[in-house]
């Protein structure tokens, strides 16, 4: 892996996402849904998103060991609640006359593919990055996640590639009060999805408890 602070030459332009695919800010009390979310990547997902091999039991390890008083987490849910994409900003060790980086990984389930989930989270952890005085946004991955290198160039972040690995850097502007409101705005419109896709699958478990068979729900 490369040094994600060594690079003096990197891209400075800002980066962000519209408010179409609703983004929340994940806590502690999420485990058990990230849990099942990375549980329900198959071999080869799972291999692109933690760059190896990657059984049950680590996964399970990684979600325990989360720390949401430290890192970042966020996530994007369906219809019906499922945790369709997630992703950890992860707040790297402060380096002495380097700026200070974060690293961005991400997941995506096959039904949330190709809806701008993954660029609406790259996007919101962008600015969060910003708000908390992150001035490098790092991603590493394997030099074949094809999906992964499509969203960060898209982001406009300077790829290296490097023994069939690919890090990818996008320096980010200080904050300002726009992104301050920006960050706010978004987390309330998740908020707001989110409690209006709670109401109505509330409501249609009720009506197939009584009818005695399920409602179809828009996905």
């Amino acid at each position: 892996m490369h040094n994600p602070l060594a690079n003096s030459h990197l891209h400075s332009k800002p980066y962000a996402a519209g408010f179409s695919v609703p983004v929340r800010e994940l806590h502690a009390g999420h485990r058990a849904e990230i849990l099942r979310h990375l549980l329900l990547l198959n071999d080869e997902d799972r291999r692109l998103r933690f760059g190896t091999q990657t059984p049950d039991e680590v996964i399970r390890h990684y979600v325990e060991h989360l720390n949401f008083n430290r890192d970042t987490v966020f996530g994007s849910f369906d219809s019906q609640l499922n945790l369709i994409a997630m992703a950890h900003l992860a707040y790297l060790p402060k380096v002495k006359g380097k700026p200070q980086a974060a690293e961005f990984g991400v997941s995506v389930l096959p039904n949330g593919r190709g809806q701008g989930i993954g660029t609406a989270l790259l996007g919101r952890a962008s600015v969060h990055s910003r708000n908390t005085r992150i001035e490098t946004l790092f991603v590493h991955c394997l030099a074949n996640n094809r999906a992964m290198m499509h969203l960060a160039q898209k982001a406009g972040m300077r790829v290296e590639y490097a023994y069939g690995d690919a890090d990818a850097y996008l320096t980010l502007p200080p904050a300002n009060p726009g992104t301050i409101v920006e960050e706010a705005a978004k987390e309330q419109w998740a908020d707001f999805d989110y409690a209006v896709k709670e109401n109505f699958k509330r409501s249609n478990d009720a009506w197939s408890w009584f009818l005695g068979k399920p409602v179809v729900r828009p996905t």
